[in-house]
């Protein structure tokens, strides 16, 4: 078995045409279970993703086993080949795209998610009301959300398949809230001139104008907050504390 990354709570192994995710300690064993529930009732849908053969709940830490995909991110060949941003920005829209066309209604709802973490977050009661009422108010919908969709969570095989991984945050809800939590992940990541492109040609994919897209950010901002480490609540907070000026 050959160790392959490594993370501060969470290290992936490889063992033939297996992954294997183990989780330290800190995690819970329901996070865990959770976490293999979504990518195994993802996989139903049809979609590349890897499959859940096992998972393992140890006193030394719980593991998920699933198939291991050959191939680069997108994250990585956007490094190497710069002069195929567009290209791959397409494929990046494109694969997101056919995440949410598929639905699985035994998924979480998005909503209720984001309203649970903004009634959670440190901001005050009555900033925390009004931006829950206004979860409550945008349109409701079943598609497939990713909910960490960025380009080191797609893989593309030798053949050039795309894979699609970490499903620990998937959900049903509005196809155009999980893009900008991608658009945000994107200026996180460093990609900024990357994200503007992406929000472009996203809005245009999911049929939205950008000002629809942009009402939705202080919402998914806020509901960031109850995690975020001190450099990404400054940036949230912006966010939130923007649209109220």
């Amino acid at each position: 078995m050959e160790k392959i990354f490594e993370r501060s709570d969470k290290v992936f192994y490889r063992d033939g045409d297996k992954l294997i995710k183990r989780f330290d300690r800190s995690y819970s064993k329901s996070n865990v279970l959770n976490e293999a529930l979504n990518q195994a009732r993802v996989a139903e849908t049809g979609l590349n993703i890897p499959r859940i053969h096992d998972v393992t709940l140890g006193e030394g830490g719980a593991a998920i086993v699933m198939d291991f995909v050959e191939g680069k991110t997108l994250e990585t060949l956007l490094r190497e080949f710069p002069e195929k941003r567009e290209e791959f920005l397409e494929l990046f829209v494109n694969v997101q795209q056919e995440i949410h066309a598929k639905r699985h209604l035994l998924l979480t709802k998005y909503a209720d998610k984001l309203k649970m973490k903004i009634m959670q977050s440190e901001l005050s009661a009555s900033a925390r009301y009004d931006l829950s009422m206004r979860v409550d108010a945008m349109p409701r919908h079943t598609h497939v959300c990713h909910g960490d969709y960025n380009p080191s969570n797609v893989i593309l095989t030798p053949d050039g398949t795309p894979y699609i991984l970490d499903w620990s945050h998937a959900s049903q809800g509005n196809a155009t809230a999980d893009g900008v939590k991608t658009y945000f992940l994107l200026i996180l990541g460093g990609w900024e001139e990357l994200a503007e492109a992406y929000m472009g040609r996203s809005c245009a994919a999911l049929g939205v104008e950008e000002r629809y897209f942009r009402q939705w950010m202080p919402l998914i901002a806020a509901a960031q907050l109850i995690k975020a480490t001190p450099e990404k609540r400054a940036f949230f907070i912006r966010w939130v504390e923007e649209d109220n000026e």
